[in-house]
């Protein structure tokens, strides 16, 4: 009988990773979840803006990333970025691998793997902005492009469908963890005072319900331009706020997802000070 896969696990993280390879590893995890905190405070302050009428620019990430290249200093903070964006993609990517320190099993290790992934692109996103590259359109033309091209072939909608349920399932795990707060078991609660402690908690519920609420309008939409055969209604994130805002009450709606947006990117830089890596 040859060794479970629990050990197999634990002898392949001890065998392949040092101590420095351990260090290393917990600061890029640190910087991308900082570098994560970030881009949904901007993002927050770009829907605030929407909210309020003052602006019209993209609410995604590439919007919020292009919204900094009109400010001095501009080009650093997008290059610290792009390396929290990478740091984030390869620690999840190492979770995948070898396992989630606070939560072991098989799902847990493909979550990390389409998040790695997803910041993987991001990561390269960030670069070609800060290279200067506006050729490729915006995030919310991109996703919009992709799905009219998919349905147009042969069971494309049934595709765009299935894509747009498994982003509603997403967005509801994310607000599960919220609510539930999961979230936790990842935290070194235990190094919080308990005001801190209060604090975090509060800012990770409010945070992740908003952010998950957010993804599945986001889904909910690319599975009804499927229905509908209007790839325009399949714009992500940016669809999912602009949707809001045309509800009734929808600038209240709008400014309430946008400080839930900025929590939740506060909450990323206390994930950062405290993640269990």
């Amino acid at each position: 009988m040859g060794p479970q896969p629990g050990a197999l696990d634990a002898a392949m993280t001890s065998a392949t990773m040092t101590g420095q390879q351990r260090t290393a590893l917990a600061g890029l995890a640190r910087w991308g979840l900082a570098s994560r905190g970030v881009i949904y405070l901007l993002m927050g302050a770009l829907a605030g803006a929407l909210a309020a009428g003052t602006s019209s620019k993209e609410t995604d990430q590439r919007g919020a990333l292009e919204a900094l290249t009109a400010h001095t200093g501009g080009a650093v903070l997008l290059g610290l970025l792009a390396g929290g964006f990478a740091g984030y993609a390869l620690w999840r990517f190492s979770e995948a691998a070898l396992g989630v320190r606070a939560d072991p099993g098989v799902f847990p290790r493909i979550k990390s793997a389409f998040r790695g992934v997803a910041y993987a692109g991001l990561t390269v996103t960030t670069v070609l902005i800060l290279a200067g590259s506006q050729h490729s359109g915006s995030q919310a033309q991109q996703q919009q492009s992709l799905t009219a091209r998919a349905m147009r072939h042969t069971g494309g909608r049934v595709l765009v469908t299935l894509v747009g349920l498994i982003i509603v399932a997403a967005g509801v795990g994310m607000a599960a963890e919220g609510i539930t707060k999961s979230f936790e078991k990842h935290l070194r609660m235990s190094q919080m005072s308990p005001g801190t402690r209060r604090i975090v908690v509060a800012l990770g519920v409010a945070g992740s319900v908003t952010r998950g609420v957010v993804v599945a309008l986001a889904g909910a939409l690319v599975a009804d331009a499927a229905v509908t055969f209007d790839p325009a209604k399949a714009r992500g994130l940016d669809a999912a706020l602009r949707t809001l805002a045309n509800q009734p009450y929808g600038q209240v709606l709008l400014a309430l997802a946008a400080l839930g947006l900025a929590v939740f990117g506060v909450f990323g830089l206390a994930e950062a000070r405290w993640q269990k890596t």
